[in-house]
């Protein structure tokens, strides 16, 4: 019976294409990404010479726009998008920055973000001590109601924010302002005469609560002192801090970036 030689009955991988290796019909190698298939027996023919090797599967480009993403992105923390031509890097940003849009929305940015529109409240400790006084000229009321402030830019606000508890020996009026010191462009009384509240006809079972507030701006990064100053309307003795636990000051720094 005859022989009949039926050849390769399946393609023969070779791996990588070597110059040096005797290549024979059928075998398949890699090359640059793609793969060929030889035609012809040789050595030293490249891949891309047509007349020994065909095209069996072609490499495609890398990422989208045949820019490989490897060479992109090259160094820890960066992060890979998208424009309008292709595939771009945006480096890693810097400690407590947040990724954002552009001002275009288009692309990510990294920034540094500010914080809130509060910058720090002072809170005067509370105390059980009761200040009485029967001057008809602003007064320190006292120490549970004076606090220190350092702002951190001169052209903040400062909120201030106090409630008393205030009665009078006989009907009157009391009246309340506040003092600061520190700003030498600004230091003493910020309202004078009928100062920023008043109570009327306070009188020794008529005591009520009092809560205002006064803005004030700093002027200044200096340590500001704001103390809370009282007057009555006649002699009699205004008392302040009557049911001391509910009474209270405080100072809170508002950025004036953000107050509208």
């Amino acid at each position: 019976m005859a022989t009949i030689n039926l050849g390769n009955i399946k393609f023969n991988w070779k791996g990588t294409y070597d110059a040096n290796t005797t290549y024979a019909i059928d075998d398949v190698v890699s090359y640059n990404g793609s793969s060929y298939i030889a035609k012809t027996a040789t050595t030293g023919n490249l891949p891309t010479v047509t007349a020994n090797w065909d095209l069996m599967s072609q490499a495609g480009t890398n990422g989208t726009n045949g820019t490989d993403v490897g060479t992109t992105i090259t160094t820890q923390g960066d992060l890979l998008y998208r424009d309008g031509s292709g595939l771009q890097r945006l480096a890693k940003g810097t400690a407590s920055q947040l990724l954002r849009m552009n001002s275009g929305a288009n692309a990510p940015e990294w920034a540094t973000v500010s914080g809130g529109t509060i910058k720090q409240i002072k809170i005067c400790p509370l105390g059980g001590t009761q200040y009485s006084h029967n001057s008809q000229s602003y007064t320190d009321v006292g120490a549970q109601f004076q606090l220190t402030i350092t702002p951190t830019a001169s052209s903040n606000k400062i909120l201030l924010w106090c409630q008393v508890a205030p009665q009078m020996s006989n009907q009157g009026r009391g009246y309340y302002t506040f003092s600061k010191a520190g700003d030498s462009s600004g230091d003493g009384d910020l309202v004078g005469s009928n100062g920023i509240a008043n109570a009327e006809n306070i009188a020794q079972h008529g005591n009520g609560w009092l809560t205002f507030f006064y803005m004030d701006t700093a002027n200044s990064t200096n340590a500001l002192t704001y103390k809370l100053r009282q007057k009555p309307s006649n002699s009699t003795n205004l008392a302040t801090s009557v049911a001391q636990d509910y009474n209270f000051m405080m100072a809170i720094e508002l950025d004036q970036t953000k107050v509208v």
